[in-house]
């Protein structure tokens, strides 16, 4: 009797879990325990292919034996108690990896440059069934040419070390109950064509819309008599030759008050405005992306603190307001003790960029505060 076809298993790592998973000897690789209903389906014989978050490359394949009869304490950040024995077949160093770029128009998941990013959600958690073998075969073999003929690419220690899931506590009714919130990575986020490169740009290339704009906010926020902030990933970026990390009221560290979930979400926030220690407004800066990943960014910091009085905006060409609009609308932001349409104001490009030319025209930067920006801004009524 001919054997039944392997089913192939998406199985996310970071580069902190998967270190610790090699250390511990690549034989026990486990999910969270709200992976449990989709983990019984798993069977001894299957293959989990091995992606690693930030990095965005492909470092692995292990064959399932079969569930673990033990709980082993691996993983320093998180407990993954739905654990499963696992043989190695491909273990690759983050360096030598698969870059995901590697896999475009060859798999059903990422089938052109609209896929990137978000990759048709295949990549939103794990375990996750290949629903095409064709994709997972592609994976294997590309694999198999990394371990046989191994290629380093260098690769980001930051994201290397990011940790995209937190224990934090929030206060639902009287009680105080402890959730896992994740952080969404700027991976989703890239407005640049080659994202696989580091954020750098060089003094002959024409700067991308993403940084016009973020560098704009930045100093009108400094010209307001604010201190500002840049997304933690991008203050390498060159604005006219100087890094966005060089301007004008720039602040090397955020308020400390906050826990630590709150404060990778507000790190990663394209633009903030300050006044001592209070955060006065939040910049999301959205061209060619999905738009959901700053927007969810924009989600957890208010339930993370639902009493901050902050002012929320999603920057976005005009092409991109019916897109935001639609996003906006998700019942996931919708159906919160402060809805994210009532309280998080669409700019487009356009209209923000006659409005701070306007302001430095007229001199007027020094006598404003952060509020102004609620009149240009567009707020989404839902439909009743």
């Amino acid at each position: 009797m001919a054997s039944s076809p392997k089913t192939y298993w998406l199985n996310l790592f970071t580069g902190t879990t998967w270190k610790e998973f090699r250390a511990a000897g690549a034989t026990i690789s486990g999910f969270r325990a709200s992976r449990q209903k989709l983990a019984a389906k798993i069977q001894p014989g299957d293959v989990f292919l091995c992606y690693l978050t930030g990095v965005m490359r492909w470092v692995g394949a292990v064959e399932v034996r079969g569930p673990s009869q033990e709980k082993h304490a691996i993983w320093s950040q998180m407990s993954f108690p739905v654990q499963f024995e696992v043989k190695p077949l491909i273990l690759l160093d983050p360096e030598t990896g698969v870059p995901m770029a590697h896999l475009k128009g060859l798999t059903s998941f990422y089938v052109n440059d609209q896929d990137a990013g978000k990759f048709k959600a295949f990549l939103r958690g794990s375990p996750n069934r290949f629903q095409s073998p064709g994709d997972a075969a592609v994976i294997l073999g590309l694999l198999e040419q990394a371990q046989a003929h191994p290629e380093r690419r260098p690769v980001s220690q930051a994201k290397l070390q990011r940790k995209p899931f937190y224990l934090a506590e929030q206060q639902i009714g009287k009680k105080t109950v402890q959730t896992v919130v994740t952080v969404p990575d700027n991976e989703e986020d890239e407005c640049d064509e080659d994202a696989e490169t580091p954020a750098q740009e060089t003094a002959d290339k024409q700067p991308s819309e993403h940084l016009t704009i973020q560098a704009n906010l930045l100093m009108l926020g400094a010209e307001m008599g604010l201190n500002v902030w840049a997304a933690k990933n991008d203050r390498g970026r060159l604005w006219n030759g100087v890094p966005l990390g060089d301007l004008a009221g720039m602040v090397d560290e955020l308020p400390t008050q906050f826990n630590e979930a709150t404060q990778e979400t507000i790190e990663l926030i394209d633009v903030l405005w300050l006044k001592g220690n209070s955060i006065l407004a939040a910049f999301e800066i959205e061209c060619t992306t999905t738009v959901y990943s700053g927007l969810l960014r924009m989600s957890d910091l208010m339930a993370l603190q639902p009493n901050l009085d902050i002012k929320l905006f999603i920057v976005a060409p005009e092409t991109r307001r019916a897109k935001v609009e639609r996003e906006i609308k998700r019942p996931t932001f919708m159906l919160r003790p402060k809805p994210l349409n009532k309280i998080c104001g669409f700019l487009s490009f356009s209209n923000l960029m006659v409005k701070v030319d306007g302001i430095r025209e007229l001199g007027l930067a020094g006598a404003l505060s952060p509020s102004f920006l609620e009149t240009t801004a567009e707020y989404f009524e839902a439909k009743l």
